[in-house]
């Protein structure tokens, strides 16, 4: 029979990235004694269109203990907006179900926002990896309001730490400092069999023993309606350089179905000079092995920032994304111009790969943040930590 002292966590996860980063936190948690670790899936987490990811946590020997359907889709900023709510709604009903002691939120994403609110209302304490970080777009705007819910905070920088407490959080209640995602690139055997690349999706056939180049552009919602002239600009300047490209299907934004179907024109109009080759998802770990072994990565994705550091991929960061994001030496920040993103790529290209960065993190944080998550007070209401209250 379980004990009833066992401390139920609750770890939300709404997308492939959210399981990648906090997975090394949950086999922490997992192996705690004095813990009950509770699994729910949301997002694209559930959706099949995104392979549904759900079936790697599974497969990693996680109990999925609540599964939340909350997208509508159409991929606009009104449906960005509606399915928050239904987000909340959804949420509620598996707390109420599972009577989480605490819930684990990572990110920025309009899924965990909608994750936040529902447990912030039913005033169930809550831990934020990943706050106090500039980004840019919406998803800054919702990390800042899932910090404002949160009762404690895991930053993955120090200056992340620094803007928490400066946005009037508790320095107390900050449990330490470091991204999970560094544990699982500490030590990454970087090998793994082409197979797993060229058996799904679609276009050329990449040779992954040679260079290739990593792709991966998400649509920026604060610039709804330029989506299809910016993935247009990226698709043109990678077949100028003309190396063998693996490229992820964009995530499910407001803008993303637009730009998949430029992609899946652009694949088919270029099918004669065959080096693209587009894959819907990656397990998080084979993902990881993909960005390592890369030549180069190309796009907007946060993990060519925070991930590739630890491995030191060349980078060439476009548009606004992630534009006032923390980033090492191996980025190169570029407009969203053919020439410019084909000529940041020539130059990465040829510098070659720069050294392993712990700017992240260092590898050992998710044992450190189990433990700190195990014996953290549990409570309800929080305030600006620079109110003066009177006695």
């Amino acid at each position: 029979m379980m004990s009833a002292d066992l401390r139920r966590v609750a770890v939300v996860l709404v997308d492939r990235a959210n399981y990648g980063r906090l997975e090394p936190v949950m086999h922490a948690l997992q192996a705690r004694a004095e813990v009950k670790l509770l699994t729910v899936v949301g997002g694209t987490m559930v959706l099949q269109r995104f392979g549904r990811p759900m079936k790697v946590v599974e497969a990693a020997g996680f109990s999925v203990d609540a599964e939340v359907y909350q997208e509508l889709e159409g991929s606009t900023p009104a449906t960005m907006a509606k399915s928050i709510g239904f987000g909340v709604t959804e949420y509620a009903n598996a707390y109420h179900r599972l009577s989480p002691d605490m819930v684990v939120l990572i990110g920025d994403r309009y899924e965990a926002f909608a994750a936040a609110i529902a447990a912030a209302y039913m005033n169930i304490c809550m831990v934020h990896f990943q706050g106090g970080e500039v980004s840019g777009s919406i998803d800054e705007s919702a990390r800042h309001a899932i910090t404002k819910l949160a009762h404690y905070h895991y930053p993955s920088t120090r200056r992340a730490r620094e803007y928490l407490v400066q946005m009037g959080e508790d320095p107390q209640t900050i449990l330490g400092v470091g991204c999970p995602s560094s544990d699982l690139a500490n030590g990454l055997d970087r090998n793994f069999d082409p197979i797993l690349i060229n058996s799904q999706g679609a276009g050329a056939t990449i040779d992954c023993t040679q260079p290739y180049i990593l792709a991966v552009y998400h649509p920026t919602t604060t610039e709804y309606g330029s989506e299809i002239r910016q993935i247009d600009s990226l698709l043109s300047a990678l077949r100028d350089v003309g190396k063998p490209t693996i490229m992820l299907w964009p995530n499910i934004d407001a803008g993303s179905d637009r730009i998949a179907k430029r992609i899946r024109i652009f694949r088919e109009r270029t099918a004669s000079e065959p080096f693209l080759r587009t894959v819907t998802n990656l397990e998080p770990s084979i993902y990881l092995k993909v960005l390592a072994s890369a030549q180069c990565a190309v796009g907007n994705s946060s993990s060519f920032v925070r991930d590739a550091s630890f491995f030191g991929t060349p980078v060439v960061l476009v548009g606004q994304r992630q534009a006032f994001r923390e980033r090492g030496d191996h980025v190169r920040p570029v407009s969203v111009d053919r020439t410019a993103i084909a000529e940041a790529l020539a130059i990465q290209l040829e510098h070659g790969r720069y050294p392993p960065s712990e700017l992240y993190g260092n590898g050992h944080v998710a044992d450190q943040a189990a433990k700190a998550i195990a014996v953290a007070q549990i409570y309800a209401q929080k305030s600006l930590h620079y109110v003066h209250r009177p006695q």
